[in-house]
């Protein structure tokens, strides 16, 4: 199903893409080949935007899990993300698009302080913006900050990149019976906990009316073919 006609996108990555085939930390010539597929994209002639998650190196609920307070983690984590923010804009910069770095959490010496006005402006000048350390505050996702900033910014849809091509009625990767759907309501994935993004992320998106569109991140060239309607994917949205 192909979205309505859109100009600015912001663009969800979990932490974990940015491993490519490692089990932690960040692939270098897995992050250029992300970077190669949002330039696609902008070069289509989108605004694209991005967050990134950290959990390729820390998740502050593991982390409160093992012991740890909970608001330390939740600030590591946002550390994360600054981290994968800054090598993201590296690649981005490599392949000749130039990106900027927004942090909730100021942070000066490596990146600008998060200024929606700012943000803009860098958009309209048709720079990639990076909106890294989520919302700048514990007990938020950053999938949160990704529907937060989808809406100051006033953006078309959110495209959340993930492990799998959709929304699923049960986890795919334990029930080999699971069903994917092409759209779903945001009300139906509220109530039927889909795990698609944190319950404060779409209720925002959907106070918003941005849709969210999950896709697989890892199958290459898939951002581009999801923008033109022709990638497997599932669109949430008002009653489908």
């Amino acid at each position: 199903m192909a979205l309505p006609k859109i100009k600015r996108v912001l663009l969800k990555l979990s932490g974990e893409v940015l491993m490519g085939e490692q089990d932690y930390g960040i692939d270098p010539a897995y992050v250029a080949r992300l970077a190669e597929e949002v330039k696609v994209a902008k070069d289509s002639g989108l605004e694209v935007c991005l967050v990134i998650g950290g959990g390729n190196i820390f998740r502050g609920v593991a982390g409160a899990a093992r012991g740890l307070d909970r608001t330390t983690g939740d600030y590591m984590g946002m550390l994360a993300t600054i981290m994968n923010a800054l090598a993201m804009q590296n690649a981005l910069e490599q392949a000749g698009v130039p990106t900027r770095v927004q942090s909730a959490i100021p942070m000066s010496t490596v990146c600008e302080p998060y200024i929606r006005r700012r943000a803009e402006r860098h958009l309209e000048k048709d720079r990639v913006v990076i909106f890294a350390a989520g919302t700048g505050n514990p007990f938020f996702t950053t999938d949160t900050g990704a529907a937060l900033r989808a809406a100051e910014m006033n953006c078309d849809a959110l495209l959340k990149g993930t492990s799998v091509d959709g929304v699923y009625d049960s986890d795919p990767k334990h029930n080999p019976d699971a069903v994917r759907f092409d759209t779903i309501s945001y009300d139906q994935v509220l109530s039927d906990n889909l795990k698609v993004m944190d319950a404060t992320a779409v209720a925002l998106c959907r106070e918003n009316n941005i849709p969210i569109v999950v896709f697989s991140i890892r199958e290459k060239g898939n951002v581009a073919r999801v923008l033109d309607g022709k990638g497997v994917q599932t669109i949430v949205k008002e009653e489908a």
